[in-house]
């Protein structure tokens, strides 16, 4: 017998979005008319990145960290261009999503800084009624995936239990986690795995 899912919590990059780090690269090096060694420091700003995503620098730490890097100052709304325009929304994700019951609530959990959220706006703007308020950071929550703690985390403030909880990631290794902390988990890449686990749990 399938179990009762409730809510089902959605991985951000990989599974609702395809991004392409070398376009988010070119797009703020090209606006900013970035020197070559900017371009480089830019390329290899992972650390950066991931120490956005962990809450050890917030927003405005990590765009002054990253104008630093590159020797050109960053601002929250040339970020948030770059990377959605490195961004690309899965329509077959999206297309079995909006067909979900409106009793199966929605949500995402993502390793990334709070800006990811208007990403996330801008390209699912039909999917972001059910979404608004409920995006988790892992940045805001100062805690990764595959952590399972965050998962009990996210599911507190989503007022979520993790016997009614299905979460989906394109990687293995963050599903694990998932279930270690006793949520359901399954993982998907597009929106022919995702159907396949939606049949599975009875949807």
């Amino acid at each position: 017998m399938a179990p009762n899912i409730s809510l089902l919590l959605l991985d951000a990059d990989g599974v609702l979005l395809h991004v392409q780090r070398s376009r988010y690269v070119q797009h703020l090096a090209a606006n900013m008319c970035l020197s070559p060694s900017g371009v480089q420091a830019l390329a290899s700003s992972h650390g950066l990145d991931r120490a956005y995503s962990e809450g050890a620098l917030d927003t405005a730490g990590y765009l002054a960290s990253l104008s630093r890097a590159v020797g050109c100052r960053i601002d929250a709304a040339q970020w948030v261009e770059a990377r959605t325009r490195a961004s690309t929304p899965q329509h077959s994700v999206l297309q079995r999503l909006q067909a979900l019951p409106e009793r199966v609530a929605l949500a995402v959990l993502s390793n990334n800084g709070a800006l990811i959220e208007q990403v996330i706006a801008h390209h699912l703007p039909d999917l972001w009624p059910r979404l608004a308020g409920r995006i988790l950071c892992s940045g805001r929550l100062g805690i990764r995936k595959p952590e399972p703690r965050i998962f009990l985390q996210a599911l507190q403030l989503l007022q979520g239990t993790p016997s009614q909880t299905l979460f989906v990631d394109d990687l293995f290794t963050h599903v694990r986690g998932a279930r270690q902390a006793g949520v359901h988990a399954e993982t998907v890449h597009d929106g022919r795995s995702l159907g396949k686990v939606l049949k599975r749990y009875a949807w």
